[in-house]
Parts: C-alpha cells; sequence; structure tokens
C-alpha cells in the first residue's frame, strides 16, 4: 500500500492518514490518543462489515430470501458483529459536527458491547473526555469515513487491517519506551513467523501484547496460500488495556479471539490455558523481569530443567513456552542476549539441561536498537521438542548460530529495522540448514552449524559470536560508500535533535501563554 495517494505525494495511504490524524492531536498524549483513532477505526469496520451484509439481508436473494436484515441471529450466523442504528458509521458521521459527538461515540461503543457479548469490555468510551476537542473528534471521524476503500467486506477488512496495524507501529513510536509494551515491531514479527512456518495447528503466545504475532501467523498463512481455518489462536495478556488493543486488532482482520484471555495475574500466576499443548509458541516475553512471582512457584510443575530465579523471568518464560509446546511442537521467541550467558542462580545449569536434551535448534543474534522499550541487546531462540520428527531433516546433537548484528537499518536517531533482504536472509539460512533438501554452508562471521560437544566445551554458552567467529575481510571495500553512508546518518541525527528543541520550545511557549 505504499502508492501515491489523492494528494498527489509519494506518502502511503497509512502514512497519509497518520500524518492527518496526528495533526489532530493537540494537546494529547500519544498513549492516550491511541484509544481515540484506533476505536474509530475499528468502529467503522464493523460497521462497514455489518451494512454489507445488511444489504444482503434486505435484498433477500438465494439462501437470504425473506431475511430479516434486524434480526441479530442473522449476523451472529454469518460471524457479523450486530451494529445497533445509533452505533452505525452513517449516523456518527451525521452527528460529527454537533458538540455532543463525544458522548453519541461512547454510547455507541456501549450499545455494540451489549449486542455483541464478545466484545464486552473491549471498546474504548473516552470520547466525552473534556481534553478531547468535539471539533477535532468530528474532523478526524471524517478522516476515517473518507478512507477509500472497494464495495466489499473483504476489501474493507484488509484496508482498515493495514490502518489498524500501521497505526499500532507508530504510536508505539510516538510513545517510545512505553509503546514496547504492547507492540513488538514488525520486523520482528515477521522474522520470527516466516523461520517457524506456521502453517496448520495451534498458535500460542502467553504475553500476546496487541496481537501482532498472531496477526502475522494467518498472514503468513494467507501468502503461502494455505487456509487461515487451518490454524487456531491462543494468547493470555496481563495489562487489560493491551488486551483490548489485541481483541480490536484480531476482530478487524476477521480472526477469531475467543480464546485469547486477560487477567491481571499473568500467565505464571494464572495459567489461562493449562492443558494446552501448542504447535507453535511465537512471543515476546518482557526482559529480565524481577517481579515475576517467583518466590510463589519454587516447587511449580513448569520448572522440568531446574528452578528458575526469583529475581529474572527469563528462565521461567523459556520453561513456561516448553510446557505448553505439543509432543512435536516448535518455539520461536525474543530473550535478552544476556539469557545466552547468564550463570545467576542456576540459570547457567538450566540453559546446560536444555543443551543436553536436545531442545535447543538455532539461535540468532539480533541487531541493537530494534525494540522501543529497551536498549538491552536481544537474541531469537528457537526451540523443538522433536528435532529428529521426519518433519524436517535430523538435526539431534547441532545447533545453528546465526550472528544478525551488522543487519537491519536506522529509520530514526534511536530505532532500527529489519528490511525483507534481511529477513530472508535469515529465514534462508534457516530452512537450509533444517530442510532435507537444504543446501545450506557456514559464512564466517554469520553462521556456523555447530556440534553439542564444542558447545560444551564452552560451557554451554549460546552467544552465536562465539561460534560463527569473524568474517573474512573484504578486498574492496569502498571507504567513500562508507563515509557518505556515516555522514548522512549523522545529518539524520542532527534534524532530530533539532526537531526535538524545536517542539520543546514550542511546548514551553504554550505553557507560559496559557499562565
Amino acid at each position: 500500500m505504499a502508492k501515491k495517494n489523492g494528494n498527489g505525494n509519494n506518502d502511503s495511504l497509512e502514512q497519509s492518514l497518520w500524518k492527518s490524524a496526528d495533526k489532530l492531536r493537540k494537546n494529547i498524549d500519544a498513549a492516550e490518543y491511541k484509544h481515540v483513532v484506533l476505536g474509530l477505526i475499528f468502529l467503522q469496520y464493523i460497521s462497514d462489515a455489518f451494512n454489507d451484509l445488511y444489504e444482503t439481508l434486505k435484498a433477500g436473494e438465494g439462501d437470504f430470501e425473506g431475511a430479516d436484515p434486524e434480526d441479530r441471529d442473522e449476523y451472529k450466523a454469518e460471524n457479523v458483529f450486530f451494529v445497533p442504528e445509533k452505533a452505525r458509521w452513517s449516523y456518527l458521521q451525521s452527528m460529527a459536527k454537533q458538540p455532543t459527538i463525544g458522548k453519541t461515540i461512547d454510547e455507541a461503543m456501549d450499545a455494540i458491547e451489549k449486542e455483541n457479548p464478545s466484545l464486552k469490555g473491549v471498546l474504548p468510551k473516552v470520547y466525552a473526555r473534556q481534553n478531547l476537542d468535539p471539533k477535532a473528534l468530528g474532523e478526524l471521524i471524517d478522516m476515517i469515513g473518507n478512507i477509500p476503500m472497494r464495495a466489499t467486506k473483504e476489501r474493507s477488512a484488509d484496508v482498515l487491517g493495514h490502518v489498524f496495524e500501521y497505526f499500532l507501529g507508530e504510536f508505539a513510536l510516538a510513545e517510545g519506551r512505553k509503546g514496547g509494551q504492547f507492540y513488538t515491531p514488525r520486523s520482528v514479527v515477521e522474522l520470527l513467523v516466516e523461520m517457524l512456518e506456521p502453517y496448520k495447528g495451534r498458535v500460542f503466545d502467553p504475553c500476546c501484547g496487541s496481537g501482532g504475532m498472531f496477526v502475522q501467523s494467518e498472514k503468513f498463512v494467507e501468502d503461502h496460500r494455505g487456509k487461515t481455518n487451518d490454524i487456531s489462536i491462543y494468547g493470555q495478556e496481563s495489562n487489560q488495556t493491551t488486551w483490548r488493543l489485541c481483541k480490536m486488532n484480531l476482530a478487524i482482520r476477521g480472526i477469531d479471539s475467543s480464546q485469547v484471555k486477560w487477567n491481571n495475574e499473568g500467565s505464571f500466576l494464572n495459567d489461562a490455558h493449562k492443558d494446552l499443548k501448542a504447535d507453535y509458541i511465537i512471543a515476546n516475553p518482557p526482559f529480565n523481569v524481577s517481579d515475576w512471582s517467583g518466590d510463589l512457584l519454587r516447587k511449580d510443575g513448569r520448572w522440568k530443567f531446574g528452578t528458575p530465579p526469583v529475581g529474572n523471568a527469563n528462565y521461567a518464560w523459556i520453561q513456561h513456552f516448553l510446557y505448553h509446546l505439543a509432543p512435536s511442537g516448535q518455539a520461536g521467541f525474543v530473550l535478552a542476549k544476556g539469557a545466552l550467558t547468564s550463570k545467576t542462580s542456576g540459570e547457567g545449569d538450566i540453559r546446560k539441561e536444555l543443551v543436553e536434551q536436545d531442545l535447543v535448534d538455532c539461535i540468532v543474534n539480533l541487531p541493537a536498537k530494534l525494540f522501543l522499550n529497551t536498549q538491552i541487546p536481544a537474541s531469537l531462540w528457537f526451540m523443538s521438542r522433536n528435532r529428529s520428527n521426519g518433519k524436517f531433516r535430523n538435526r539431534t546433537g547441532e545447533i545453528l548460530f546465526i550472528d544478525a548484528r551488522n543487519l537491519g537499518h536506522l529509520i530514526n536517531r534511536r530505532t532500527k529495522v529489519l528490511s525483507q533482504e534481511d529477513i530472508q536472509q535469515i529465514t534462508a539460512t534457516y530452512h537450509n540448514w533444517r530442510n532435507p533438501d537444504g543446501d545450506y554452508e557456514d559464512v564466517k562471521g554469520f553462521c556456523n552449524s555447530t556440534p553439542v560437544e564444542r558447545v560444551r566445551e564452552l560451557d554451554y554458552v549460546l552467544t552465536p559470536g562465539r561460534y560463527v567467529g569473524l568474517a573474512e575481510e573484504e578486498d574492496d571495500f569502498d571507504f567513500t560508500e562508507r563515509f557518505t553512508k556515516l555522514k548522512a546518518e549523522f545529518e539524520e541525527q542532527l534534524k532530530e535533535e533539532a526537531d526535538l528543541n524545536e517542539r520543546i520550545l514550542a511546548n514551553l511557549q504554550k505553557v507560559k501563554i496559557d499562565e
């Protein structure tokens, strides 16, 4: 969706919409404003889907002959949310210029929840707040209402789904550190999913944030011409606000979220899927959590490979994932890089046991600055319950190490992303190593297929750099090209700092005027 928009510039549809929405934010924090915007996008989505079916029922042709367009059961049968008359987008647009529009939208959200039990407690009711200017809210409704879409429900869901996902990422960037609590960078999610290839089965994320892992899994199946009905999703989230975002994110994609659960105790104290054995686990748990209630769980049945330390949840997460893996299940997840080497409070002994039990399949060292909420270096772990199951080649007794620290590119001074080429390079390396017909080769400085004997010699340290060695020196190093690239990055940093100073001065002037 990166074509020219109607304004004649080269911004994508999502970028143009974001710029328009951000102009209307005024003095509202991004953390609060995201619920305003995303709630409206969701409202238009369910209203569009409702209207499509409403017109079909009204026409009464074929299987719908004699159908009542106001019968709730007709919508339930087609997996479409029923939208009461005064919650429909056309009605809200007609009221957009009224000073009471905020109250009208809150009432619409209430009405939709009452009609659709699966949305109970999910939708934001934040529109009547005093800091939200009714005029700006009306303009926001018009902006969202003018998103260009074709007539079909599928196209509507596709466009609005893209917009919703893009806005989630932009709000995460705007919030910075706090934004990373609900959003895993898209390029990281895409890499995890592309490497695991979840074509069929149960996909589980016990710390699911806003649902990006599930959306990307469904997209993967669609892109590879599979059937999205072949996968079912299970999730858990302890932050209720984030859980609400997740439920909306999945609903706008038409993904069943009935097994995505919320409780404020979290996965360790209150496992919402105790009996689940998943085919795929894809997750980005919070790094190095110290207050995970480990003191209350010293004898928990999940700790098959050693009791994790009270002061750090990293190895509790690993064992929680393994506990929920089916006999031939696979897991891919993000962890702080320190977990590759730590020996604190028995972590080294647990890691040794994971290696000796032949559960570790692949470790990927990630570039710095990928994550919004932390500068802590990160890695990806890929684990498998059965590495000789016949689906792939027998990898027993060896581990693939990939050092991707030099990949990725800056999108601003503090944030990097992985390009499609980067994702393809890492994924192809893993698949060529894993697949029976692969043509894998070790590459100095990037990847190495290492026997477990060598891992034992290095005392079970799993840092890829220890195994891949140093890259061979390039004879054709282009000093001018490298200097130009560094200069451009430096100039971008100066520009960002100037923009930041300008915003700070503007805010200070505004405060003085208000006083």
